[in-house]
């Protein structure tokens, strides 16, 4: 274990910038804290380049002998992870994900929010999902926010990351798979038509929806129903009834 106390040790300072996007694409790498996140990392195949600890967490246990450990005064850790109350560990990676595998997938136009990205990735995985579809617009799936809603998601699900998304799922279509648009003005989600058993179900951006290339290729265009006063949920809410009721 090598002990690293100032803040500005090149080390640190390389992986203080995987916080920013530009700094884990010039490395190629993400940053995970607390110990749920990197005890899910250390169950996975991923590539784990360090695992950093604060100097008060030397204990810490599970760790195999190949991989490099930094013992991190206060200060340092502080300067490298994004959270305010940090756990004490965390880890490095590279970055990379599975490449897409099975039949049933969320894909995700334009959707912002770091939370609703990593909440819809995490509710993929428990309600069954395969993979996941990320539009170039949407939220950095490496980013702090995405990684922590996630709660070890990433590390279970495949993902990919078409440059258009329209042109990906038109490719889809054309295997048979039914595309499946999440919008204001679709039909009933519960009176739905019969869907394949391969499937992709599209949700739009928080303000904007789904794009209308989106929507032209998509098989079957749906709504929830609103009984009550509301004219929308939140887009992690409404991902994750349709995704149960989809594997139901």
């Amino acid at each position: 274990m090598e002990l690293i106390s100032s803040v500005r040790n090149p080390r640190v300072l390389a992986w203080k910038s995987l916080r920013e996007k530009k700094g884990r694409e010039e490395n190629c790498s993400f940053l995970v804290e607390g110990a749920k996140m990197v005890g899910e990392a250390l169950s996975s195949d991923f590539e784990i380049q360090a695992v950093l600890l604060r100097e008060d967490q030397v204990s810490f246990f599970g760790i195999p002998d190949h991989i490099p450990v930094y013992i991190l005064s206060e200060s340092a850790f502080s300067a490298v992870t994004d959270t305010r109350t940090p756990q004490g560990i965390a880890a490095v990676l590279s970055r990379r994900v599975q490449p897409l595998r099975g039949n049933r997938f969320v894909a995700l136009d334009a959707v912002q929010d770091p939370g609703n990205v990593g909440t819809i990735i995490r509710t993929a995985d428990a309600a069954g999902f395969d993979g996941v579809i990320l539009s170039p617009e949407c939220a950095d799936l490496f980013s702090p926010k995405v990684l922590r809603s996630t709660m070890g998601s990433i590390f279970r699900m495949s993902f990919s990351f078409p440059e258009n998304l329209c042109a990906s799922l038109v490719q889809f279509r054309e295997q048979g798979y039914s595309l499946l648009s999440s919008q204001l003005d679709g039909e009933p989600f519960f009176e739905r038509s019969a869907v394949s058993s391969s499937f992709i179900l599209i949700i739009g951006n928080e303000g904007n929806g789904i794009s209308e290339p989106v929507k032209s290729a998509a098989t079957h265009h749906l709504r929830l129903p609103m009984r009550g006063g509301a004219e929308s949920l939140n887009a992690a809410v409404a991902a994750g009834i349709m995704m149960y009721d989809l594997t139901r």
